[in-house]
């Protein structure tokens, strides 16, 4: 293991001193437990890599210049309409087109379903700022509902504000960090109340509830092909359903102009279609063929990717559970996912950690080559105190609780074993020593 040692305190006593001085004593006994401390040496921000299939299926489609979804010769398929095929394939949905992002994807979740300028839409406080944004982007009003240790929405609040909101025709639930909540109690709540139900999946690609891939108890859902996703062209996404006018509606808003439309594979027939090319604008945030491309053989690794970064992740969990367990959270997951993806790791430091130590243990994962980042932060896009442009109403302290010692770590596939023994040792000796400096250990 790469460890480095690191001389943080001066021993320049005698031997005598040392026996007879209490403060020299202790120094001595934290210096004993923390002598060797671990380094990371590996860039936390490293993507998984484009298969070489993908790096030829690339240049191959470079040297012919059609780039453009459309531009292919009648009952050719595009590299793009491949790619949603595959995507349907694996997550189980009739229909799917292909964006230039997933912030597309969610903003067309909205306007595709019928929200109305002003409209009101339940979503999580803890989630990326891109998912308030598209509801911004749909002329959408958000309405925030409290998040869990957990790190999922928490349904107990969510019923309460579905009642307090009897306007409300929209939920956007969003899986953070691919994280699921109890999906069968949302779906009942918001059958109960009247409201169409959509998921944000960007991070739950791979994800299973009660046996069949997320986004499945709404109506339609986003996927993500952003570069720190399981499928990476850089920026991307898609929409799922298996509703036809949401489907047909996506297309032409997408930019299925005039009778475009004939080219997808994955929308359903003409009849779905008519008027709306007229009815409809063209946002052209279409998917194009060289991202499709350099997707299309990474839908081919996900299984595999998924148990190299499941198999570490446990076994990372079972580290720092072992020894700081009474120093951190690990969220634990809803009953009903029966598969899960952790391509990174979260945990909340106890309570007993003060704003001051927190920043300490940040401060030390940094000097030791790990970068945590607090969701928390004052700067981070997660926590909904930097979304000026769609605040918060009400108060969420549950919330804001959890975001205040809410840490987040990527686990990059490319790593090797013996560099996640370094980061789980960085998180544990960094623990340990905000604690002896606070006379805490």
């Amino acid at each position: 293991m790469k460890t480095f040692l690191v001389a943080w305190v001066s021993l320049a006593a005698s031997a005598d001193a040392l026996l007879t001085n209490p403060a020299a004593q202790k120094v001595q006994k934290i210096t004993d437990v923390l002598k060797d401390r671990a380094y990371v040496t590996r860039d936390i921000k490293t993507p998984d890599p484009i298969p070489e299939e993908g790096q030829q299926a690339a240049l191959e489609l470079m040297k012919t210049g059609r780039l453009y979804r459309y531009n292919v010769a009648p009952g050719e398929e595009s590299v793009v309409s491949l790619c949603e095929k595959e995507i349907c394939e694996y997550t189980g949905f009739k229909y799917c087109v292909g964006l230039n992002s997933c912030g597309s994807a969610l903003m067309l979740l909205l306007k595709t379903t019928g929200l109305q300028p002003g409209g009101k839409v339940l979503s999580n406080a803890f989630t990326f700022g891109a998912v308030p944004s598209a509801i911004e982007h749909a002329r959408g009003k958000a309405v925030y509902v409290e998040s869990n240790q957990d790190h999922v929405i928490d349904v107990v609040d969510l019923e309460k504000k579905l009642k307090e909101n009897p306007d409300c025709k929209h939920v956007l639930i969003s899986h953070m960090r691919g994280k699921l909540a109890d999906m069968d109690a949302i779906k009942d709540l918001c059958d109960q109340h009247d409201a169409i139900l959509l998921e944000d999946c960007a991070h739950s690609l791979g994800v299973f509830w009660q046996g069949e891939h997320s986004g499945h108890k709404g109506i339609a859902c986003a996927i993500s092909s952003q570069s720190y996703k399981m499928i990476n062209s850089g920026e991307g996404g898609f929409l799922l359903t298996d509703d036809p006018d949401i489907a047909a509606q996506t297309a032409v808003i997408a930019g299925a102009y005039e009778g475009l439309a004939s080219k997808h594979t994955t929308v359903p027939g003409p009849e779905h279609f008519e008027g709306k090319p007229v009815a409809l604008p063209n946002y052209s945030i279409r998917m194009s063929n060289l991202a499709a491309a350099v997707i299309r053989p990474q839908i081919k690794t996900l299984e595999s990717r998924i148990e190299i970064y499941n198999r570490r992740y446990n076994a990372l969990v079972d580290k720092l559970e072992s020894r700081v367990g009474d120093h951190l959270y690990v969220p634990k997951l809803t009953p009903g996912v029966t598969r899960m993806v952790h391509d990174s790791i979260q945990f909340n430091l106890d309570k007993k950690f003060t704003p001051d130590m927190v920043q300490a243990f940040l401060d030390e994962c940094g000097a030791h080559g790990l970068p945590v980042e607090l969701f928390g932060h004052k700067s981070n896009a997660r926590n909904f105190v930097n979304w000026g442009f769609a605040p918060a109403d009400d108060p969420l302290p549950q919330t804001a609780e959890m975001l205040s010692r809410a840490c987040d770590c990527r686990m990059p596939l490319m790593w090797e074993d013996e560099d996640f023994e370094d980061l789980g040792n960085v998180i544990i000796e960094s623990i340990e020593k905000v604690l002896s400096d606070n006379d805490m250990l």
